[in-house]
């Protein structure tokens, strides 16, 4: 599957990718702030793209013919199991040098659309760190509304706050 936006392509990870995922994902800007911890070696990477970024809805957001970040959706019962039935998880992140440029908040558009209009989703869930703003506004943009809060433990085993929303069809 592949997916297009004006300036982005959505499409499956690759092997081949496993450079560029590392460039951005051994950045501790970026995981951290989602709840991985920094990958350490482009083997790392490449684990990732082969046991997690291998989902039917997992994409990685091209730009140039690059891949700059990721964007998915987990359907039931993938994601956190009380979303229940129906409903999906929506994650996402960029690579830090092209955050601020509409990229995250232009491939989610694209796939909620999808999920309402080819996968039967009724409901998307998504969360984020309550000290990540620009998750946040991410979120706002695309027009989430709050849900509710959850105390939850990171890779490290330090505790953190999430806030839930909501997306319905």
């Amino acid at each position: 599957m592949i997916l297009k936006t004006s300036r982005l392509t959505l499409r499956h990870w690759m092997e081949s990718d496993a450079g560029c995922l590392y460039h951005f994902a051994k950045n501790p800007n970026i995981g951290p702030i989602a709840g991985w911890p920094p990958h350490q070696s482009k083997q790392d990477s490449l684990n990732i793209i082969k046991t997690v970024f291998c989902r039917e809805e997992c994409y990685a957001v091209v730009k140039d013919e690059f891949p700059i970040g990721c964007a998915e959706l987990l359907i039931h019962p993938d994601g956190n199991h009380w979303w229940g039935e129906e409903s999906a998880e929506l994650g996402y992140w960029i690579g830090e040098e092209f955050q601020g440029n509409g990229y995250a908040t232009e491939a989610c558009e694209t796939l909620i659309k999808r999920a309402f209009d080819d996968l039967d989703i009724k409901r998307i869930y998504a969360t984020y760190r309550q000290d990540n703003i620009a998750s946040k506004r991410v979120l706002e943009k695309l027009g989430f509304e709050y849900y509710s809060q959850l105390n939850n433990i990171d890779y490290s085993g330090r505790a953190f706050r999430e806030i839930a929303v909501k997306l319905e069809k």
